[in-house]
């Protein structure tokens, strides 16, 4: 029996099921989350979301609420739109233009689609909110934002050190959101899985030509290119 002998483009597709696999998982437990929440009286919070807002609330300090409410800055509205834009703009500097139409897709779609969520599900805000906004808590659209930046450039620059800042940073974002009052933590956790997934599925999508174009952007050393 003739054997195929394994392809470039075999571990590729494999990628981008499991990519697509756990963008799916991800946006289940999303609307799981939030049918859950809509079926509980007047989208109350779950008992431990009351008490870790209260503990934060009695623990708030002058120093933690200005590094929070500088995360509430850079990570949503214009600002965010002037940092995603200036970040394409490298890219395509640096001759990538398709990593940049990626970055600048996956963030359309996640704001959509978490305004889409927000419509639907209208979840009160929590009442000790620190920063004036006039949308619905569930999801947390600076969690999603934050994850959907840290998910996208790490699958376009491969580097462990891309996926341990981009973490860090979508940790910090959510913790910022509860401390801030602006969410309760299940919309934080389904802002950050929204984020993921879109950026999983915007990525398997244009899979082929990043791949190929981040292979034109930096060729591996070969016998030619050390003479």
């Amino acid at each position: 029996m003739d054997v195929q002998p394994l392809t470039s483009e075999q571990p590729a597709r494999t990628r981008t099921h499991r990519l697509v696999g756990m963008a799916v998982a991800a946006l289940t437990v999303v609307a799981g989350l939030a049918v859950v929440i809509v079926a509980r009286e007047h989208n109350e919070p779950f008992g431990f979301e009351r008490a870790w807002m209260n503990t934060l609330v009695e623990h708030r300090s002058s120093f933690w609420t200005v590094v929070m409410l500088f995360l509430d800055g850079v990570g949503g509205g214009w600002i965010t739109v002037l940092l995603g834009g200036a970040a394409a703009g490298v890219l395509v500097v640096w001759r990538r233009p398709w990593a940049a139409v990626y970055l600048a897709s996956s963030l359309v779609a996640c704001t959509a689609l978490v305004h889409l969520v927000k419509l639907v599900v209208a979840r009160p805000r929590p009442t000790h909110i620190l920063v004036v906004t006039d949308s619905a808590s569930y999801p947390s659209g600076h969690s999603a934002t934050a994850a959907v930046i840290a998910v996208a450039l790490g699958l376009l620059f491969h580097r462990t050190w891309v996926w341990v800042a981009g973490g860090i940073y979508t940790v910090a974002m959510m913790f910022s959101r509860t401390y801030l009052g602006a969410h309760w933590i299940s919309d934080t956790v389904a802002g950050a899985l929204l984020g993921a997934a879109v950026a999983a599925i915007v990525f398997a999508v244009l899979a082929t030509r990043l791949d190929a174009e981040r292979a034109r952007a930096r060729p591996a050393l070969g016998p030619a290119a050390v003479q």
